[in-house]
């Protein structure tokens, strides 16, 4: 009969998951066949025995043993990041093998010491990386933190695509989870700043054919801690400081900067990303397969909606947490701020942020805004007008109004600030916040009168913040491929000239001059193709951005009271006021989706139609005669371009912007819509129309527009 194996105290069988987690022993030098990375520790063992106990480690002895090891110099030993995500991993799987025992007490004994085990080595993970030189390893060759390539390696299986990369160490199940989940801010805060310097800098001048999506990855991650989302808003870079403080700089030194600024849209050379977008997908495009160039597209349109869908995880998660939302905001006045500038004609690429910033900042704010630009547009009250005089977040003083001057713009906050003193009862403190208001506006100051900035719900904040990035960002890229289209066109004619010349009477010079001219045109080429890809191609863009502006014209109608005419005798205030590239952008945007082959398909565009007919007669409420004009101009986008005819109507050829206008300002509209292959086509009650009066329409729903 055998003899029974003898059963192991749980002293014994507590010492050997510990020596096997912490490779350490106090019994003498290892055998040569063990583990070469097993230490001795003889002076912990002295001591041990010096004090009258076993050899034995037990928790009592964990920590002590851990630092002894960290602190030692021993031969073929790990360092000490690479030892303690070690000693985690082997707690984890020895934490696996006790589930299979039998005694309960044993089991629960021996569970108890693994946990003491991870957490110990999460703990002096956290201490080591704040403090590299503690343990005697001296800081790291690398400026790089140890625990980005585990960071990777966590979210390394979420990456997945073109750009991506499987660069990153597996870190052990449950490890960067307890190690930013449990632990003080003040420990961690270090850590992730060094973190988050590194994953700015992985993605500094990184195209959209780079490798952006894992550091993506791994910032979502980090903010989705409470404490990497604290850390990451209190960084230095969160909002760079400094006189020399503009666009650029933002965009380039902090934190979020370099991740909205990769972009397949082209950017000045000094700042240009690689790899380079137009080179790789659109060079000699003219001479490439449409499957090729329709590969090309699709690739970077994927690629930019997973950083559109990133970077709004990333504020997302900022957003919900209520100590780091009014940074997010900050953050966003201040770039909207600090770029007022992209407005302008000619724009200084060292002062100004790129338009790839810019464009995915927009795409950004509008899935943002998705929530409240529903198609029952039930949050539009939410909306205070008031924001654009009493918000001193954002700069409103260069805009210009719809109506009203700057002289009326300040005359009403001030009347505004009166009234509200009188009804709060505060009459002296409400004159000193009066003069306060009237220094500030004849200083230039667009801060609110009182010393706390007035609150305002975050659909509030986020409606404006959106309509001024779109006017510096997606309008503006509209603006400055209209503007490439025509660059395109006069070199163009150009080589034609020259093409011309040389063949009437060749010469060295004119070849010089015809070959620069083509490499232009093969550059301009490029880029026109990278706005395609991004923008043009990208449908759902212009959709959100649609659904937008309707909530913008719908919101500014109800301000003067509805969809009704005729309009009021006077001019409300605040519709008065707002700033005009609302409605500027608004045409502008429809001019630019009526070209775009199917951009509108599908969008009722009743609330526009409605907007255009009320207002582009109407100087009282828009002062801006090239504003009105442009309102047309969207009408004439949308005209029918031969003759047609509908349910008996007579033949009704094309008309002109002006006798569009006129007729439309004098019919009631039932029902309007985007459809077929004319912008638009359809029927309208003929009741009071004259013979080949009206341009054909489709209209979809009744509206209470009366003849005027």
């Amino acid at each position: 009969m055998a003899t029974p194996k003898p059963q192991r105290s749980p002293q014994e069988i507590e010492d050997i998951i510990l020596r096997k987690i912490f490779l350490v022993t106090l019994a003498g030098a290892p055998s040569p066949e063990a583990d070469p990375r097993i230490v001795y520790l003889e002076l912990t063992a002295a001591e041990v025995l010096s004090e009258g106990k076993e050899l034995r480690l037990s928790r009592d002895l964990m920590e002590r043993v851990l630092i002894d090891r960290l602190s030692g110099s021993f031969p073929n030993a790990e360092p000490p990041f690479q030892y303690l995500t070690g000693c985690y991993s082997r707690a984890s799987d020895e934490g696996r093998k006790i589930g299979s025992m039998k005694d309960k007490s044993v089991k629960a004994e021996m569970e108890e010491v693994v946990r003491q085990a991870k957490k110990l080595a999460v703990s002096y993970c956290r201490i080591h990386l704040g403090n590299p030189e503690m343990f005697g390893g001296g800081a790291s060759k690398s400026n790089v933190s140890p625990l980005l390539p585990y960071v990777f390696g966590k979210v390394a299986s979420t990456v997945e695509g073109f750009g991506s990369t499987s660069e990153g160490v597996k870190p052990p199940p449950g490890f960067i989870e307890e190690f930013f989940g449990d632990s003080d801010f003040d420990s961690l805060d270090p850590i992730l700043k060094q973190l988050y310097e590194d994953l700015r800098g992985s993605v500094l001048k990184v195209s959209a054919l780079g490798n952006f999506q894992q550091p993506l990855r791994a910032l979502m991650l980090l903010v989705s801690f409470p404490m990497g989302a604290m850390s990451l808003v209190n960084h230095p870079w969160w909002i760079p400081k400094g006189a020399y403080l503009n666009g650029r700089v933002i965009e380039m030194t902090s934190i979020l900067g370099p991740f909205f600024h990769v972009s397949a849209l082209p950017d000045r050379t000094i700042f240009k990303s690689q790899p380079d977008v137009g080179e790789q997908c659109f060079s000699e495009a003219s001479t490439r397969r449409p499957a090729d160039l329709l590969s090309s597209f699709t690739t970077i349109k994927t690629v930019m909606n997973n950083l559109y869908t990133g970077l709004k995880e990333v504020l997302l998660s900022l957003l919900k947490n209520a100590e780091t939302r009014d940074s997010v905001l900050e953050y966003l006045a201040e770039v909207i701020n600090k770029n007022a500038s992209r407005a302008h004609i000619q724009v200084d690429p060292m002062s100004c942020a790129s338009s790839g910033m810019f464009v995915n900042l927009s795409a950004v704010m509008l899935q943002l805004c998705e929530p409240f630009i529903d198609r029952d547009l039930s949050k539009k009250d939410k909306i205070d007008p008031k924001y654009v005089f009493y918000s001193n977040r954002l700069d409103w003083r260069p805009l210009t109004a719809l109506h009203a001057s700057s002289e009326e713009v300040a005359e009403w906050i001030n009347k505004g600030d009166t009234e509200k003193n009188i009804k709060s009862g505060e009459h002296n403190e409400g004159q000193n916040r009066l003069l306060q208001s009237q220094e500030a506006t004849s200083s230039g100051s667009g801060q609110s009168s009182g010393t706390e900035r007035a609150k305002y719900p975050f659909i509030c904040e986020c409606f404006f913040m959106t309509a001024r990035v779109l006017n510096l960002g997606l309008l503006k890229a509209f603006s400055d491929f209209k503007h490439l289209v025509q660059d395109i066109s006069r070199y163009e004619d150009t080589l034609s000239t020259l093409k011309d010349m040389q063949g009437q009477a060749p010469s060295q010079q004119v070849d010089i001059e015809i070959a620069r001219v083509e490499k232009e045109i093969e550059l301009f080429s490029q880029e026109k193709l990278c706005y395609e890809a991004q923008i043009l191609r990208d449908k759902d863009l212009i959709q959100w951005a649609l659904s937008f502006y309707r909530l913008m014209v719908v919101w500014l109608v109800d301000m003067v009271g509805g969809f009704k005419m005729p309009l009021p005798s006077d001019c409300p205030k605040e519709f008065a006021c707002m700033p005009e590239h609302f409605v500027e952008d608004t045409m502008e945007l429809l001019i630019f989706a009526s070209r775009i082959p199917k951009a509108l398909d599908g969008f009722l565009l009743d609330d526009f139609m409605n907007f255009i007919i009320m207002f582009m007669a109407s100087p009282q409420f828009v002062r801006n005669p090239y504003l009105r004009a442009k309102m047309v101009e969207v009408l004439n986008c949308w005209m029918p371009r031969r003759s047609i005819s509908f349910r008996g109507a007579p033949t009704i050829p094309a008309i002109s912007c002006e006798e569009s206008s006129k007729a439309l300002c004098g019919y009631r509209v039932h029902r309007f819509s985007y459809a077929g292959n004319y912008p638009l086509k359809g029927i309208m009650d003929i009741s009071k129309t004259k013979p080949n009066s009206l341009p054909p329409l489709l209209f979809l729903s009744s509206l209470p527009i009366r003849k005027r």
